[in-house]
């Protein structure tokens, strides 16, 4: 069944070439077989075509603040993604660019010989760049396709305000996109001697035993180390999927909130970088909710509405989703007011890197981002709102959360990132009782995390982590 059209554009007005090889499938984002639609768009495309498919990856060393921790788990997810692909008679063609004197132009190498480029559609961070300026360059059709978000983000023909707005709408059509995707099985299997000796040289072979080496030859930051807990790929996904299911989606509701409970599902790493699909994730909560009489309302809001809110909020905002003048009028009116209000207490950029507060449980926070390179989405809300009150400016605030998520988080870089980021500053929420420094802006307080959570627990946990 071909993939739905509102998940397609066709970014410029190429025509497809003649001679074609293949056609090639660039995964910037979506870094999976399983529940892949730019993936299964270039297989009914090569099969319409009569020629192979091959799928480029890449991973290059000049992103801004690329290091081992991010490299590390990008690399993890190669093996399975190529054996992935191998099954379905594709061809998997990844080149790591380990310094920057390397070779930059392995898309364009490679398009040489392809019919079309179809690519991931993404709203932010580099693979929105490139799809603003490869496809006036490729000279062939260049078709992004999204396998983010269960309904597409083109069904929204405007920025949402809110959950309230976007709700209704994405339920009216989830009965359409909430199913599962059938793979087109391939008329034409890959075979090697269709890349050029040249080109073919340029691919990197990448096993699981050789991540550590491929990363310390990498012309980047290895001051930043592996996550102490997540590692990258389908296959990690899939367990932690398996965990949530048997374990924490009874108690999701109940106890998603409590950091300490272990209650939520852990994978938002593996949504960023593509390891697993969102839609894969609903469909089988779904499935297991049905199943065993449980409720899984609560986790679908946030798996989908609260999630395509973001993927909303970003694709509509220009150039990025990342500045204080997107917000509402009301927040940067109490902003405004409140800007010279004096602070608590201050802090640089450098003692919030280092967790060297006053504030045992912010400290703990800050800590489980270093190590694990997550922070629990309800302690995340209370990190950012005290990085704001302890910021000399809401400017200075917003800079830190967004360098801390570059550098430390798995979860960084991504539409939810930005979007919750400047929800501590007022967006997707409403105004609330004036405040110093917070104006109308909701406040979060140390006392009110002790009355709703074990915070000793927590900070229990994440000091046995250091």
């Amino acid at each position: 069944m071909p993939v739905e059209a509102a998940r397609i554009r066709i970014l410029n007005a190429e025509a497809t070439r003649a001679s074609a090889r293949y056609v090639l499938y660039w995964a910037q984002v979506n870094r999976r077989v399983e529940q892949n639609h730019a993936l299964a768009h270039a297989a009914d495309l090569a099969n319409a075509a009569g020629v192979p498919l091959l799928v480029y990856e890449g991973l290059t060393c000049d992103y801004p603040a690329a290091n081992d921790r991010l490299h590390t788990f990008a690399l993890e997810g190669v093996p399975g993604f190529s054996a992935g692909l191998r099954g379905m008679g594709a061809g998997h063609f990844f080149y790591l660019r380990a310094t920057r004197k390397d070779a930059n132009d392995l898309l364009y190498r490679l398009a040489v010989h392809a019919h079309s480029v179809v690519t991931d559609d993404y709203p932010v961070f580099i693979p929105a760049r490139h799809n603003a300026t490869a496809p006036a360059r490729i000279g062939i059709p260049y078709i992004a396709v999204d396998s983010s978000c269960i309904v597409p983000m083109s069904c929204q023909d405007k920025r949402n305000y809110g959950a309230y707005t976007i709700r209704p709408r994405i339920k009216r059509q989830l009965s359409t996109y909430l199913k599962a995707l059938e793979m087109p099985r391939l008329a034409r299997p890959w075979r090697e001697n269709l890349l050029s000796p040249e080109v073919a040289a340029l691919r990197t072979t990448v096993n699981p035993a050789a991540v550590p080496a491929l990363v310390a030859g990498c012309e980047i930051d290895h001051s930043i180390a592996p996550s102490v807990e997540y590692h990258g790929g389908a296959a990690a996904a899939g367990r932690r999927l398996d965990v949530f299911l048997e374990d924490r989606l009874r108690r999701y509701a109940r106890e998603s909130s409590q950091p300490s409970k272990h209650a939520t599902s852990n994978l938002s790493p593996y949504l960023h970088f593509g390891h697993i699909s969102a839609l894969e994730v609903a469909l089988s909560v779904r499935e297991y909710a049905g199943e065993h009489k449980l409720m899984a309302e609560e986790f679908l809001e946030e798996l989908i509405v609260r999630r395509e809110l973001a993927f909303n909020f970003a694709r509509f905002s220009n150039p990025a989703p990342d500045s204080l003048d997107l917000l509402p009028d009301w927040c940067k009116r109490t902003m405004a007011k409140h800007a010279a209000d004096p602070r608590p207490y201050l802090y640089t950029a450098e003692q919030f890197e280092r967790a060297l507060t006053h504030d045992a449980l912010w400290n703990a926070a800050q800590r489980e981002l270093l190590l694990r390179g997550t922070i629990h989405g309800y302690y995340r809300m209370y990190w950012g709102k005290k990085i704001m009150e302890w910021s000399p400016t809401y400017e200075d605030a917003l800079r830190t959360m967004i360098r801390l998520h570059d550098v430390y988080a798995l979860d960084g870089r991504d539409p939810n990132t930005y979007t919750n980021i400047l929800w501590c500053f007022g967006l997707h929420d409403r105004p609330w009782g004036e405040r110093p420094v917070f104006g109308q802006l909701r406040y979060m307080s140390l006392e009110g995390m002790k009355r709703k959570t074990d915070v000793a627990a927590y900070i229990e946990e994440i000091n046995a982590l250091s």
